[in-house]
């Protein structure tokens, strides 16, 4: 099977330079387009699962459908699919390298790990503009979290992994344990994790709830060290409302919160459109005065403030 290292070339075009992360599944590199010379990010599926018999049937053919199916996916807030690769031997998906942070580093730099209600209803609102338009084509998330999410310098949200991460876990629809890590769990909408089947775009509205929750307490909305517990958590216990962390939140946007996290897809709003408009209220006003001022970098309010606006020269 094809093994990944630093310098290696796939598809005669990609050079992987040096890996941004790691998961369960494989590996993300950042890599070059040696062809158009340019920066590119290249996830890679882990040999050990390519060599599994189910992969070489059934579930390579998945991940052909869903990356061709992410690859149409054209919004601003998703992640542009480049190319993919889908052989015996590997098995890749060539993305659009973004600039930036992650949210996860964002929360982390920020006060108390809070972020202000208009900043973190930013974040929530180009969230459910990008889901808006991969539940349309018919793709679920299935791992929205703090890693998957990316705030560009200029302040735009990009959602990150659509396609790979559906594909697979197709074969058996829930997190399983083995392998999962406390992120990949916490996060996750109930119906994903008993296995419900199928999956629709409420779960990862779930999730965003979720995130909205960590951006404005600096907390997520459940706790434990153990993935199973945390599990329990998601299923059976209510979730904390924002005002017992001390959050000075509006009245509508916690109950909107409080909806988000039920337990029951069929409680929750019904698609992301119904929640940026409920969102929407709680966004900052556009201020022209800010169009040439330089704002904080990874501000996610930025194109709400300055829509359209020109990219302030450092």
């Amino acid at each position: 099977m094809e093994q990944f290292a630093a310098g290696k070339i796939l598809r005669s075009r990609y050079r992987l330079d040096r890996i941004l992360g790691r998961g369960s599944m494989g590996l993300v590199w950042q890599g070059t387009d040696v062809y158009l010379e340019r920066p590119v990010a290249v996830k890679t599926v882990a040999a050990d699962l390519l060599a599994l018999p189910d992969w070489r049937h059934t579930a390579l053919a998945r991940f052909e459908r869903e990356a061709k199916a992410a690859a149409r996916l054209d919004h601003a807030n998703i992640t542009t699919v480049y190319d993919a690769a889908v052989t015996e031997d590997v098995c890749c998906l060539v993305m659009q390298l973004v600039d930036g942070t992650t949210l996860d580093n964002l929360i982390d730099g920020a006060d108390d790990g809070r972020l202000p209600v208009s900043a973190a209803v930013s974040v929530a609102a180009q969230l459910c503009s990008g889901l808006s338009a991969a539940h349309a084509s018919g793709l679920v998330h299935r791992d929205l979290k703090p890693q998957n999410v990316m705030i560009r310098t200029s302040g735009l949200v990009k959602i990150l992994d659509f396609g790979l991460v559906k594909v697979l876990s197709d074969t058996d629809p829930r997190l399983t344990m083995t392998g999962e890590t406390l992120g990949n769990v916490a996060y996750a909408s109930p119906e994903l994790l008993v296995g419900e089947k199928p999956l629709d775009g409420r779960s990862d509205l779930y999730a965003v709830g979720c995130l909205l929750h960590h951006m404005l307490t600096g907390h997520r909305p459940f706790h434990s060290e153990r993935p199973a517990q945390l599990v329990t958590q998601h299923l059976t216990a209510s979730p904390p409302r924002v005002a017992d962390y001390g959050v000075d939140a509006p009245a509508a946007l916690q109950d909107l919160l409080h909806a988000l996290l039920a337990k029951r897809p069929e409680d929750r709003p019904s698609d992301a459109v119904e929640v940026y408009a409920a969102l929407a209220p709680y966004l900052p006003g556009p201020d022209p005065a800010l169009v040439m001022r330089r704002m904080p970098p990874e501000d996610p309010r930025r194109p709400f403030l300055v829509p359209q606006g020109p990219i302030v020269p450092r």
